[in-house]
């Protein structure tokens, strides 16, 4: 195991599989700039399946016990269940999920499943079909995607479901979104709309903080807190009370996590990030592609790990969060 400078282990690896996406959502990729014609990344720029299991397995030496495949869209990666079933073969790993919209997730919730996937966290950030489909810009039901989760649980999937919550976009969505998947028993976990990326001049105005939408809730459901189930779980968890239904909040701008954040990202080409709010990252795909051995890839991550010493939602302020060049969350992942 590896610790940085503030003694937080390496412990759950976020991969980005591609930077692409079948959605062009108004506080992600909003299509202003990232229209039909964008130019994404060239395939030779992607890391393949064979690199990306290398550095899984080196992750994993190091101490990772969690991998979740991001985006972009993770789905949109062609043969994504090949990449699945390489790295669940990986002795030491504990945990493989996935993060999706939701569109291809009827589709390809049993390959994933039988490819070894564990568990699926969905975006929806809204049930009203004419909201979300004005959010996603796609023409994307909800339903559509309800029908994807169901299927995906019906399979045997764990599945949570992400809702980001923007002032002015989604709020009134609150209450029917806790309403719905209370019914059927889905955790859903509330994000603060987070200032991530240059593209869309995202500010703190648009945030409504846990505390807001805890108090919304508490006006419907009578909450209980849960306690954490590992070191550096980000969700800070409730139970509705006299039942197994759990709502969470990500509150990495209200309430930061920087003291036992434990993530590490690796990018669709090849660089690793140590915080989701990073200005750069280290390319380790070139070390790949130089024929490095295992002990020199090794040898920089711990020098990146060790060196590291992130702690930007802490240190925010909106000045800074102006002032900071910010990496797209279609190339990092969430």
């Amino acid at each position: 195991m590896i610790t940085d400078k503030f003694g937080r282990p390496m412990h759950d690896l976020r991969i980005s599989v591609t930077d692409r996406c079948n959605f062009r959502c108004r506080y992600c990729m909003p299509k202003e700039i990232f229209g039909r014609n964008f130019a994404f990344m060239p395939r030779e720029h992607l890391l393949t399946f064979e690199e990306i299991e290398r550095l899984a397995r080196i992750f994993i030496n190091l101490g990772v016990k969690k991998i979740r495949l991001t985006g972009g869209e993770p789905l949109l990666r062609k043969d994504i269940h090949q990449l699945i079933t390489r790295i669940v073969q990986i002795e030491g790993l504990e945990d493989i999920g996935l993060t999706t919209n939701g569109v291809l997730l009827e589709k390809y919730a049993q390959m994933l499943k039988d490819a070894g996937l564990k568990r699926v966290n969905v975006s929806l950030d809204a049930l009203n079909d004419e909201l979300f489909q004005s959010i996603n810009d796609s023409g994307v039901s909800a339903k559509h995607i309800l029908k994807g989760i169901h299927h995906a649980k019906q399979v045997g999937l764990e599945v949570k479901v992400n809702m980001v919550v923007k002032k002015g976009m989604n709020e009134q969505e609150i209450v029917p979104m806790a309403s719905y998947f209370k019914e059927h028993e889905i955790p859903l976990r509330f994000i603060e709309f987070m200032d991530v990326g240059e593209s869309n001049g995202w500010d703190l105005s648009k945030v409504i903080s846990k505390k807001e939408i805890y108090t919304m809730l508490s006006n419907h459901f009578d909450l209980e807190p849960v306690d954490p189930s590992y070191i550096g779980e980000v969700a800070k968890r409730y139970r509705y009370k006299g039942t197994n239904a759990e709502v969470g909040f990500i509150t990495s701008v209200s309430e930061s996590f920087c003291s036992t954040c434990t993530r590490a990202r690796l990018s669709a080409d090849g660089k690793i990030f140590t915080c989701l709010f990073a200005s750069g990252g280290v390319d380790i795909k070139q070390m790949l592609r130089d024929s490095k051995s295992d002990a020199e890839i090794i040898e920089v991550i711990h020098q990146i790990w060790g060196n590291r010493a992130d702690r930007y939602s802490d240190e925010r302020t909106e000045a800074t969060s102006k002032n900071r060049k910010k990496i797209e969350m279609s190339y990092i992942g969430g």
